[in-house]
This record gives C-alpha cells, structure tokens and sequence, in this order.
C-alpha cells in the first residue's frame, strides 16, 4: 500500500470531489479514467495532454507502471513518476485503476464488496475510502514524546 502522506490524501480526496462535482469519466480514456483523473489533480495536466503522453507508451495504466522506466524518462514515464513522487506504487497504480486494493474494500462504508472500475460512483467511494485508510495510517505513525512539549518548569512538576 502507498505511503501515506497529505498530498496524496489530499490528491486522492480532490479526485473524488471533482468527479462527484461531474469531471469528465471514461473508463477506456488515459486521461479521464480512474488514474487519469488523479493525474490530473496531481500535475495539474488536462485529460487531452494526459491522454497525448499516456499514447507515448504501451498498454493501460497498469503496463504503463509496470513497464516504467526511471532511467529513460519518457513521457508517459513522466505521468508514472508523478504519481509515485505522490507515494504510490505500480502495485497501487493498478489498484487504484482497478479499484482492487483489499485493504481499501474492507473498509467500504457498509462492509467488503467489490466495486467496478468502471462506475463513477464506485470510484468515488473508493478514492474517499483509501484517502481516510491513508490518513488514519498517518496519525497513527506520528509519535509525540509529552516530555518535549512540556516547559522546564511543567517537566520538574511532572517528574
């Protein structure tokens, strides 16, 4: 599972209002689909140039991620790089493509189920459900040590 951070939570709830606020989805399109839509809110590309750098390489989002390469940087290596400079894997790439990530489905409001990747509404919920999963990793990982929050003269009293 990604690294949870807040610019990717923050991507991936942007990608969800977006799409509830009616943004362009076609599943079959690299620049409107589940990881094209997220693309967009991370670089700030539109649909059409997404869909003119994802055409650079071969295959769907997942043989994209999975065929990148770092060392020649191509431009769909471009729109992959972005997305894991955001945290995410081509493990999670396909997930997100493929709304897959069990992890993620067994945190559904309601329970597991499947969703399908190529309906608006199961991509929302899927975008919100790993965002919130992504978060509560993230407070769960700060540590706060009390003792160094405390002034000198509030850590005498407490020892």
């Amino acid at each position: 599972m990604a690294a949870a951070n807040l610019t990717l939570i923050n991507a991936l709830r942007e990608t969800a209002q977006r799409l509830r606020n009616g943004a362009h989805y076609a599943w079959g399109n690299h620049g409107s689909c589940n990881c094209g839509n997220l693309t967009q809110v991370v670089t700030k590309l539109s649909k059409e140039e997404i869909l003119q750098y994802a055409h650079t390489g071969i295959g769907e989002w997942t043989e994209l991620a999975e065929d990148y390469c770092g060392v020649t940087d191509a431009p769909a290596g471009l729109l992959i790089t972005k997305l894991q400079q955001v945290g995410l894997t081509p493990s999670d790439i396909h997930n997100l493509e493929y709304l897959e990530d069990k992890k993620v489905l067994e945190r559904l409001p309601g329970g597991f189920r499947w969703l399908q990747r190529n309906v608006r509404e199961d991509v929302i919920i899927y975008f919100e459900t790993y965002a919130t999963l992504l978060e509560e990793q993230l407070v769960d990982s700060v540590e706060i040590n009390m003792m160094e929050l405390l002034t000198p003269s509030e850590t005498v009293a407490v020892s």
